[in-house]
């Protein structure tokens, strides 16, 4: 006969080998759980990454590289003005026009007569007719900038859906990533909102002139970078008194700044950048 002691003792060894089979059990759930964690996340933990949206970015060349569009943050061929005081982060260049054609800005040619520098600029100025290597550099960023424009020109537009938007006037959109195209004018009357992650893109294609109204703002939402961003124009490009502005600019003929405007990205101009008291970092 089993007495109540050892009764006793038999329920509380059962009760303790279900605990520890309930412990293992959960043990060994919570590493599969890890370990395909894991693999969903391409080695690096969670979830995996979303893929870029829209097309694939316009090269403008290897930032740093003097050679390239990217590495200018006002790139023209025939003229760089200012009036004001504007602020400047980055580098300006200027080619085939010489030194001289760039006005407004109090340069000061450095001993190495490669470059100048400016109270206005917090970078270096390159023209044409400055010491080697300078020029060869400045006609193949020029050649780059032209690249870049007929790239982006030469992209197609993502659906029907990014024809043609608004006729021409964006008032109060937001904009998800893609290729846009008008075959016309495009004015910017109010604030334009992009909507994305920091790795999409955007390509605004405008077969005239781009205008976007005084006093608004292109904002950034999501994650959204402006080095992501690029603006094909073939007519002339006027962004109003106090407007904020993003993205790199490729501008077929001249990009105008009217009174403290802003822009966090890069005007490239196959003509003329004229500013008057405005403030453009590179992206």
């Amino acid at each position: 006969m089993i007495s109540a002691f050892q009764n006793y003792l038999i329920l509380k060894e059962v009760t303790l080998m279900r605990k520890t089979f309930n412990n293992k059990m959960w043990f060994m759930a919570l590493l599969l759980t890890v370990s395909m964690t894991g693999c969903s996340g391409g080695g690096g933990g969670g979830s995996a990454a979303q893929p870029p949206q829209g097309p694939a970015p316009v090269n403008l060349g290897t930032a740093g590289d003097l050679a390239a569009a990217g590495s200018y943050v006002i790139l023209a061929k025939t003229a760089i003005s200012n009036t004001g005081t504007s602020a400047i982060t980055g580098n300006l260049g200027i080619s085939p026009s010489a030194a001289s054609s760039i006005t407004g800005f109090g340069l000061v040619l450095d001993a190495t007569n490669v470059f100048s520098t400016s109270a206005l600029v917090t970078g270096k100025v390159y023209a044409a007719d400055y010491a080697t290597p300078t020029p060869a550099n400045l006609t193949a960023a020029v050649l780059n900038m032209q690249a870049a424009y007929t790239d982006a020109a030469g992209r197609t537009a993502t659906s029907a859906a990014t024809t043609n938007v608004g006729a021409g006037t964006l008032t109060s959109l937001t904009l998800t990533p893609g290729v846009y195209e008008w075959g016309t004018a495009v004015t910017i009357p109010t604030d334009l909102t992009l909507n994305g992650s920091a790795t999409d893109v955007w390509i605004f294609k405008v077969a005239g002139t781009l205008d976007m109204a005084a006093a608004k703002n292109v904002i950034l939402i999501g994650g959204a970078l402006a080095k992501n961003i690029f603006w094909q124009v073939s007519g002339a490009v006027t962004i109003g008194a106090g407007t904020h502005f993003e993205g790199t600019i490729l501008g077929q003929t001249g990009i105008t700044l009217l009174t403290g405007a802003s822009l966090n990205g890069r005007a490239l101009a196959q003509s003329a950048v004229t500013l008057q008291g405005n403030a453009i970092t590179a992206p």
